[in-house]
């Protein structure tokens, strides 16, 4: 599979707004819950597409720890300006941090299996972006439609697959509690407006999907009902 990638100059309308800048991390200070590698994945493509899901790549435990970690390192609310000023509408909460140790770990327990055949432009995926933002959406919170963008990392590389994780949704234990996660499905779109997808949250399911001149529109829905987090980072290619 060897999609197209374009120019990062390309205008792009309902544009993500840029983030806020990266706390340091200290994923080899014991911060972080240790991440096992994965045997037997199941990969999942969508035909016709870049998106691919793979089920249980957390456990209901490893998701369960980052919760707890990144609750206990605190939230910053993220907002846009709004799609009138030509960004995305987006209202949620956000840690990012710069972690190599904890991009390698999650690269090596099993993401780098899912890209040995895949290749964008001629460069081969080689591990993930180290800035690593966890995400928190409470009810009422949503990110409206928009791309991911290419992120230029240095030394030839970039980013051209957006990676999700889910660590709350179906199957946690919290859907027998009464506080299961409704709502916060990511929706993706085709040019016409019509729905290609609807992933709806999976507690450890990892989402996967091509993004820059090719990333297909998408929204996180509102969150109706308790909380999803989401743990994201992007595939690099050299």
């Amino acid at each position: 599979m060897e999609p197209a990638a374009g120019g990062a100059g390309q205008q792009r309308q309902n544009k993500a707004s840029a983030g806020k800048k990266a706390k340091k991390g200290g994923g080899g200070g014991g911060r972080w819950p240790a991440v096992k590698p994965k045997k037997d994945l199941q990969i999942n493509r969508l035909k016709g597409t870049h998106l691919l899901t793979i089920p249980d790549f957390f456990t209901s435990a490893e998701a369960k720890a980052f919760i707890d970690v990144a609750e206990s390192m605190g939230f910053t609310h993220q907002g846009s300006l709004g799609p009138l000023k030509g960004e995305a509408y987006r209202d949620n909460d956000r840690i990012s941090v710069t972690d190599p140790l904890l991009a390698q770990a999650i690269w090596e327990s099993g993401i780098n299996r899912i890209f040995t055949d895949i290749n964008v432009s001629g460069k081969v995926a080689t591990g993930l972006n180290p800035n690593i933002r966890l995400y928190r959406y409470t009810e009422g919170q949503r990110f409206g439609r928009h791309i991911d963008e290419s992120v230029d990392v240095g030394g030839g590389s970039k980013t051209y697959y957006t990676l999700l994780i889910y660590l709350s949704g179906k199957g946690s234990a919290k859907d027998s509690s009464g506080q299961a996660l409704v709502g916060g499905e990511t929706v993706f779109y085709d040019q016409r407006g019509g729905i290609v997808a609807e992933v709806a949250p999976v507690q450890g399911m990892a989402l996967l999907h091509l993004h820059g001149a090719k990333c297909m529109l998408h929204e996180a829905r509102v969150v109706k009902k308790n909380a999803k987090y989401v743990l994201r980072s992007d595939v690099v290619f050299s």
